[in-house]
């Protein structure tokens, strides 16, 4: 018997911009690159993931049904992908943006899944709340709302 070895590969359905966007977002991760491209269909690889793609025309355009989380050491690198991604896009909530190719992004500084997990549910809540009134989260907003309630 032998074992079957797969593994899985996003596949984005873009109208007919697949090399535009290959190209707009390996000029943004680092460790990327266009792999083959043509005939409607083709691979590119960001920060070490490959995804295909295909130019499927308008019917099924994206949805927040489906989104990337970029989990984001600092402020700089929250900055840093939100502003190249959004650019052409547009801003949503809670750290949710779409690209210019109407793909949904969320960009997460991970100081806040720290602070939301803090024993003290009256600070992980006021944290919560901060964020919520948020589009780009901004980790020194999310500490001083965790300070202000201080420790329990």
């Amino acid at each position: 018997m032998s074992i079957l070895r797969s593994h899985i590969q996003p596949c984005l359905w873009f109208d007919d911009d697949l090399e535009e966007a290959a190209r707009f977002y390996t000029a943004i991760f680092p460790n990327s690159s266009i792999g083959h491209l043509g005939a409607g269909v083709g691979e590119f690889t960001l920060d070490g993931l490959t995804f295909r793609g295909i130019n499927g025309g308008p019917a099924l355009p994206f949805s927040e049904a489906v989104s990337f989380a970029i989990s984001c050491e600092d402020q700089s690198e929250v900055d840093y992908y939100w502003d190249s991604l959004v650019d052409g896009g547009e801003e949503s909530v809670c750290g949710w943006l779409k690209d210019r190719f109407g793909l949904s992004w969320q960009i997460v500084p991970a100081r806040l899944y720290e602070l939301v997990a803090d024993p003290d549910p009256a600070r992980s809540q006021a944290v919560t709340r901060a964020m919520l009134g948020m589009r780009r989260i901004v980790v020194a907003e999310l500490e001083a709302a965790a300070a202000s309630v201080g420790r329990g």
